[in-house]
């Protein structure tokens, strides 16, 4: 884990999509859409919408042991896709899923063979993985990908009518890694001198870092036309890679898109009672048909479960939902 003076972000990026006559995703695999991937002993029905009571759709899902412990582990986002619901943070629903190492190989040594996955499209979000699976080659395609596809369109329905949104492998990238190359550098600074023109706001630079050259946070000083600084500093942070459409950082901040209000609180964990942490969250480069600033997933600081004989459920842990303050920025 990376210490509090030192937070490292990964950044996933949308990748191929998932061809169901060529891959076979299971619970190691990051993605977009398409059906949950359970891991091995857990059992769970799709949860519901707890505006209008539909069932959720799968959003992503993602592989993310922690160091040192014996455990794999997952973590499902669903949203309803109705208009007046993928904004709100009670039509949005989190699930963490664990099993203990080993306990795949003893299920899977009495029946069929475990799903293929396609090389490298798939990353683990922990803190001791050596390839994240993204050269500069990786990054560019990502990157294409991400920008012309639509990637939350419905495509079926199963029988008990959960909508089931196409699906994309995710792609992994360390965010310090966004700022190594000279063309990135030259871009951003394209992104933010247009972004300066049209809200009459200076932002600094990325190269001067966090604060824009030594000068102080610049951007908290000014206002933009929308009078929200909060919102200038989160279009500074991703301005290096606006096709992001997750940020992972367990233990870390936060990138708030409008200034939280007291429904951003993590409430205790439910299972245990315990105090949870900032883990991930959803940027609105991912929405074609959900329309959200920012999703934040918070999850159980000792990530509790409990094992047993039999299949048992997940975990539900607590998200917050940003709406977008100024949604046609990000078209």
């Amino acid at each position: 884990m990376a210490s509090p003076a030192h937070e490292l972000t990964l950044v996933g990026l949308c990748d191929a999509e998932i061809d169901s006559q060529r891959h076979r995703s299971s619970f190691r695999t990051n993605k977009v859409g398409g059906l949950p991937d359970w891991p091995p002993g857990v059992f769970q029905k799709s949860p519901r919408c707890g505006r209008c009571g539909v069932p959720l759709a799968h959003v992503v899902q993602v592989y993310c042991p922690l160091e040192a412990s014996p455990y794999h582990r997952n973590l499902h986002l669903f949203a309803c896709t109705r208009a007046a619901c993928s904004g709100r943070s009670d039509c949005w629903k989190v699930l963490r899923s664990q099993c203990l190492e080993g306990e795949e190989e003893r299920r899977t040594s009495c029946g069929p063979p475990p799903a293929q996955e396609a090389p490298r499209s798939a990353s683990e979000w922990c803190d001791t993985a050596d390839d994240w699976g993204m050269e500069e080659k990786g990054v560019k395609e990502a990157t294409d990908v991400s920008s012309r596809l639509q990637v939350l369109r419905l495509v079926d329905s199963d029988p008990q009518d959960v909508p089931v949104l196409r699906a994309f492998f995710i792609n992994v990238v360390e965010e310090a890694d966004l700022c190594g190359e000279e063309d990135e550098l030259q871009h951003a600074r394209r992104l933010l001198r247009e972004y300066e023109r049209r809200e009459g706001v200076a932002v600094g630079g990325p190269e001067g870092g966090e604060d824009g050259g030594g000068g102080g946070e610049k951007y908290e000083k000014t206002r933009a036309r929308h009078g929200d600084a909060v919102f200038s500093r989160f279009m500074k942070k991703i301005s290096l890679c606006p096709q992001q459409i997750l940020r992972y950082c367990r233990g870390g901040k936060p990138l708030f898109v409008s200034e939280p209000h007291g429904d951003a609180v993590a409430p205790p964990c439910g299972s245990c009672g315990g105090a949870r942490t900032f883990e991930l969250q959803l940027m609105p480069a991912l929405e074609a048909q959900l329309e959200f600033g920012t999703v934040l997933v918070y999850t159980c600081r000792s990530s509790c479960w409990k094992s047993g004989p039999g299949p048992g459920p997940a975990v539900e842990e607590f998200c917050s939902v940003q709406p977008d303050p100024d949604q046609h920025l990000f078209k």
